[in-house]
């Protein structure tokens, strides 16, 4: 039975990567043609490809670490050396990305050209793939090398252990990706004149107004619009794509930077970093209970398979709570952001050009909401503020207020 599942799941995904190779080389020697703006198609496309690649995920990440694994990992629970463990999960992360470079290229890139949502050529979008699979390669081994020492040396409390390291680990990353990693793939720049001095007075009200506020050059990548603001350890900035501020009017930059803001005064970095310590908790000592094989140990690029597999069963499990969670701070955010700006119709007017420039459905299907979605509908949180149900719940700050991240 294992085998005959083993080699299903192998023949789902490199005959899924087979056939996006085909599509791939389709649209390079002739690129497809435009599709009609219909945000209900594009949604349904997306929600597809979705499920599709979290199969796909499993089927690879089973396949691998229940297929391949036990023909090159030590028997009898033997330790495997260092160097040829690091070798090996280093190429099982080449392998795949590999394998799923084109469905990436067929469903990342020319899905989103086609609706007119990028304009990046073929080969710098190549680019920032490559970059990507370099930033990722230098970060993931080395940690995943940590993870199977500490399987080695602690086979009772490695997952006590992991769970603790991935605290502080989340917060460095917090700190670290906005102002290292990200201009790997973007350029940033001051914000200045008369923007910059209302959105730095907005931020003063609440404490952040020494952040950066930075514009970031979003249409490299993508015609959809976003703002965001970082703020762990002193590290605060407000950057604002310029897709928002060459498209959007003052008041609904206005409205979305303080949206964002909303989610740095209400210390969401801090939350999701303990969410997040809270899923590998359950990652990791689910998967001390159930990726376990006899005779086999788990200090092994295989055994790590099996971790990975049966922690990435129980992330898509616990999906609808984190779904929820993240649902029930954005709705705070919009609450902040009318507290903050006092103008309803500046939000209605944001989230109605968000919803027509970013391609996003009127109402997105509930199960997809409830399952998967980290942000309420549109066209339910534009209702709400038209109709004024999303009470304002954050009162202005006292002078001199100062509050941290």
């Amino acid at each position: 039975m294992r085998r005959f599942l083993i080699g299903l799941s192998g023949g789902f995904v490199l005959g899924y990567a087979a056939k996006r190779t085909f599509d791939a080389l389709a649209d390079l020697a002739q690129p497809a043609p435009a599709l009609d703006p219909d945000p209900a198609a594009y949604g349904r496309l997306r929600r597809a490809l979705m499920l599709s690649s979290m199969a796909r995920s499993l089927a690879q990440i089973g396949g691998a670490a229940y297929g391949l694994g036990p023909l090159i990992e030590p028997a009898n629970s033997n330790p495997q050396g260092r160097a040829r463990r690091v070798a090996s999960i280093g190429a099982a992360l080449l392998l795949s990305s590999a394998i799923d470079l084109p469905s990436d290229f067929v469903e990342g890139h020319v899905l989103e050209r086609r609706y007119a949502l990028s304009k990046q050529p073929a080969p710098a979008w190549a680019v920032d793939q490559a970059k990507s699979f370099a930033v990722t390669l230098a970060i993931t081994v080395p940690l995943i090398e940590l993870l199977a020492t500490a399987v080695e040396r602690a086979p009772r409390t490695w997952p006590a252990l992991a769970t603790a390291a991935a605290f502080p680990l989340l917060v460095l990353a917090n700190v670290v990706a906005p102002s290292l990693i990200a201009p790997l793939f973007n350029r940033f720049e001051p914000i200045e004149g008369e923007l910059e001095q209302r959105l730095r007075h907005l931020a003063a009200r609440y404490g952040a107004g020494d952040a950066k506020i930075l514009r970031v050059d979003m249409s490299r990548q993508t015609e959809k619009a976003n703002a965001y603001v970082t703020g762990l350890l002193g590290s605060k900035r407000i950057v604002v794509g310029d897709t928002l501020l060459d498209h959007f009017e003052g008041p609904e930059i206005g409205f979305v930077v303080a949206h964002e803001l909303g989610h740095y005064v209400a210390r969401d970095v801090w939350r999701s970093v303990a969410a997040g310590t809270a899923a590998t908790a359950l990652v990791f000592f689910g998967a001390a209970k159930f990726a376990g094989e006899p005779g086999r140990s788990l200090a092994t690029a295989a055994g790590i398979g099996r971790i990975f597999f049966v922690g990435s069963a129980l992330g898509i499990a616990a999906g609808p709570l984190i779904a929820a969670f993240s649902r029930s701070r954005e709705r705070a955010a919009d609450r902040f952001a009318i507290a903050a700006t006092g103008d309803r119709q500046a939000g209605v007017a944001a989230f109605t050009r968000l919803r027509e420039r970013n391609m996003a459905e009127e109402d997105q299907p509930r199960w997809m909401e409830l399952l998967f979605s980290t942000h309420p509908s549109l066209g339910r949180r534009i209702e709400r503020l038209r109709n004024g149900a999303a009470r304002p719940e954050v009162a202005e700050p006292p002078p001199n207020s100062t509050p941290t991240p």
